[in-house]
């Protein structure tokens, strides 16, 4: 079976994302957070100077520059010059450990980074950035090896270099079905594919002001934001996701648009302080990353009068599907294939099914990734004769919308970050008292769902606490330890001799635990 949802003109420009704006109203205000505004012109002009400012550090048009910062306009103002050079950009998880940050570092081949202060002492912890050829770039860092302060407040003048819409434009870390997390490549054309598409699909227009209510580090919220930029529509950034920061935003910059995952909406619903008033100027409020939880639809409409617009999307193709803005919101379906979209339902040998049959959905789009960096191996398995395998199930019915049915995969969704079962289990298996250890995820109501860890010990050795065994996971790779650990006799293993995750799954469900 397959859907479509039909034609889209032209893929927005990358290097030129804010031409529309500065054409149409260039002293009007195109970006907005509680500390700053920017025109723009001023935009435009100070993305040039930092774009100059990387070339005077030696970076050229295919250099990876990696990214370690808080959601900031500095952030936004970064991609944009990146785009313009023609560099590759590498965003990297705010939350990630020393050890996390070296080995993304390592594996994109990165030749500079830019951090933010507060992080000095993590980056300082490894080898990896100290041999960057380009160095690191600090915003509020005053003893770092170059300032963005001082590369956006320079003169020297910004030539536009020759960049092939082709080549490499942004590496994104994610976490595949197998091993350690994956760099999704995009290039100029599929992020300006993936932007347009966005775009079209939230019904963008120069009237809008889009408010992400995520980190622009991840997939979702940087597409959202350059979604904003290359209509034309103001962009306003959050620089935290908690009620005090969202309402003081909704009530100040009146946004037309909100995008945020399911647990953070769930924390300014039920903010004490929120009332009807402060979402009244929303058309569009559209939650993903998770399931949207069916407690959460009831008390967000109940609260604000509106329907969550639930989507489907990954970074390898970027948002593919959406309840249609002005069109029917069906609660509980992932929505439609978005234009320059089209959907496939397949069974696991790649052959299509018929219509109300659950499939495999497999993705055909001009958004499409390059492929994984560095790693043609795990490109093939998922792209083939044109086509992404998802990874997901899904059936479709009648009227095209989707219905997600489960994962292929065996991914961990956290507040809408991906986490691998093997790599949690590796930090648990660290600890000195741990034989195995198997990972599943659990459900759970606000976070979409919370990491499980069942570990069997060694023979004869002191046994740790929970509290000890999360701590020890923790440092060695921070908000992706598990939060929940039961201890097991014996983990089940599969007839291969790995972990059967899927006995793991089952144990849970036996005691009315949704996994």
């Amino acid at each position: 079976m397959r859907l479509s949802g039909g034609p889209l003109a032209a893929p927005f420009p990358a290097a030129g994302i804010l031409r529309r704006g500065v054409a149409a109203h260039p002293d009007a205000i195109a970006m907005v957070s509680l500390a700053n505004r920017w025109t723009w012109r001023e935009l435009d002009a100070v993305s040039d100077r930092l774009a100059a400012g990387y070339g005077s550090l030696g970076l050229r048009p295919g250099d990876r520059i990696a990214s370690l910062m808080p959601n900031r306009g500095a952030l936004i103002i970064h991609y944009i010059a990146c785009m313009k050079a023609g560099l590759v950009m590498v965003p990297l998880n705010y939350r990630y450990t020393p050890p996390l940050i070296d080995h993304h570092l390592k594996v994109s081949g990165a030749a500079a980074l830019l951090a933010h202060g507060e992080r000095a002492a993590d980056i300082a912890a490894g080898p990896a950035a100290a041999a960057l050829s380009a160095g690191v770039i600090g915003v509020d860092w005053d003893d770092a090896q170059a300032r963005y302060e001082d590369l956006i407040a320079s003169d020297a003048p910004f030539v536009p270099p020759a960049v092939d819409p082709q080549a490499p434009a942004a590496i994104f870390f994610t976490s595949g079905s197998t091993g350690e997390p994956k760099g999704v490549t995009h290039t100029a054309q599929s992020l300006g594919w993936m932007f347009a598409i966005a775009a079209s699909a939230f019904e963008l227009s120069t009237d809008d002001v889009l408010l992400p209510g995520s980190s622009c580090s991840h997939i979702g919220g940087f597409i959202f934001a350059f979604a904003a930029l290359g209509a034309a529509a103001r962009l306003v950034i959050a620089r935290h996701y908690d009620g005090d920061e969202i309402l003081a935003l909704l009530r100040r910059e009146r946004p037309t648009v909100l995008c945020m995952i399911p647990a953070a909406l769930f924390a300014v619903v039920r903010d004490p302080g929120a009332v009807a008033e402060d979402f009244a100027s929303l058309r569009l409020v559209r939650a993903g990353a998770d399931k949207v939880p069916a407690e959460l639809e009831a008390e967000f409409t109940a609260l604000t009068g509106h329907v969550i617009d639930e989507g489907y999307g990954m970074s390898e193709v970027g948002l593919a599907a959406l309840n249609p803005p002005s069109g029917r919101i069906v609660a509980g379906s992932v929505g439609r294939a978005l234009a320059a979209v089209e959907f496939s339902l397949r069974d696991d040998a790649g052959n299509e099914l018929p219509a109300d049959a659950t499939g495999n959905l497999w993705i055909r789009t001009p958004s499409m990734m390059q492929g994984y960096w560095s790693n043609g191996v795990a490109t093939a398995e998922v792209i083939r004769e044109g086509w992404l395998d998802s990874g997901d199930r899904m059936a479709a019915d009648g009227d095209g919308y989707l219905w997600f049915r489960g994962r292929k995969k065996q991914i961990i969704v956290h507040d809408g970050s991906n986490i691998f079962p093997q790599e949690v289990e590796e930090a648990v298996e660290a600890h000195p008292a741990v034989a195995l250890s198997g990972v599943i995820g659990i459900h759970d109501l606000v976070h979409g769902e919370s990491v499980r860890a069942y570990v069997a010990l060694k023979p004869g050795v002191p046994r740790p606490t929970t509290g000890e065994l999360i701590a020890a996971a923790r440092a060695l790779i921070g908000y992706k330890a598990p939060e929940q650990i039961e201890f097991l006799d014996e983990i089940p293993l599969n007839p291969t001799g790995k972990v059967d995750r899927v006995a793991l799954k089952k144990m849970a469900e036996a005691r009315h635990e949704p996994a």
